[in-house]
C-alpha cells in the first residue's frame, strides 16, 4: 500500500468517526437541552386558575391554589363594606402605597378590589408567611380589640388585617396582604393570575 493510499484510508476513518461523533453528540444533547424546558406540573402551578363565584353567599369565604399559594375569595356583606373606610386611622397603609407587595391599580380602593363585593387576596401574612385565620365575627374575642369589625388574625405573631387585607398599625406584618393580578370573566366567573385581556 502506498503512502497515497495510507493518508487516504486515515482521512476517510478521520471523517467517519467525526460524523459518527456529530451524530452521537446530538443524540445526546437533543433529550438533555429537552429537560430544561418546564414540566407540565410546573406549567399547571404558574397558570392561571378559573374561579366559579356564583354559590358565595355574603360573608363567606371560598379559598383555591394559585402559584402554590392559598388565594382567598370573599363575598363581603353590606355592613363589612360601609365599616371599611372608618378604620383608616387605625391602618398601618389604608391605601396601599407601599411597594412591597404592589397593588393594581384596579385595587387602590377603599374596598381594595375591581367589585366592591368581593375581596381577593393571597391568604399569607407578610410577616413571616403563616396563614392568617379568619375572625368574620364583629365585637370583643380573645387576642382581638373590643371595636373588632371583622378581618384576619394571624396566628403566628398576632397581625391582624381588616376586611380589606390591610393590616392594623403597631403589627408585626409590615404589609397588607397581596392581591394577585386578576379579573372577571364575567358575573361569576373570575380568573386569578391575569389580569389583561389578550
Amino acid at each position: 500500500m502506498s503512502d497515497q493510499q495510507v493518508d487516504q484510508a486515515k482521512r476517510t476513518w478521520l471523517i467517519a468517526s467525526s460524523c459518527a461523533g456529530a451524530i452521537g453528540g446530538a443524540a445526546v444533547a437533543v433529550p438533555f437541552v429537552s429537560t430544561f424546558a418546564p414540566s407540565e406540573r410546573a406549567k399547571a402551578a404558574g397558570a392561571a386558575v378559573e374561579v366559579e363565584i356564583g354559590a358565595l353567599q355574603p360573608g363567606e369565604k371560598l379559598t383555591v391554589e394559585w402559584r402554590g399559594k392559598p388565594v382567598w375569595i370573599v363575598r363581603r356583606t353590606p355592613e363589612q363594606l360601609a365599616a371599611l373606610p372608618k378604620l383608616d386611622v387605625q391602618l398601618a397603609d389604608p391605601n396601599s402605597d407601599r411597594k412591597a407587595y404592589p397593588t393594581p391599580e384596579y385595587a387602590k380602593n377603599a374596598a381594595r378590589s375591581i367589585k366592591p363585593e368581593y375581596l381577593v387576596v393571597v391568604g399569607i401574612c407578610s410577616h413571616l408567611g403563616c396563614s392568617p385565620s379568619d375572625k368574620f365575627q364583629a365585637g370583643p374575642q380573645p387576642s382581638l380589640p373590643d371595636d373588632w369589625n371583622g378581618g384576619f388574625l394571624c396566628p403566628c405573631h398576632g397581625s391582624t388585617f381588616d376586611l380589606a387585607g390591610r393590616v392594623f398599625k403597631n403589627k408585626p406584618a409590615p404589609d397588607n396582604l397581596e392581591v394577585p393580578p386578576h379579573m372577571y370573566l364575567s358575573e361569576t366567573k373570575l380568573l386569578i393570575g391575569e389580569d389583561k385581556k389578550a
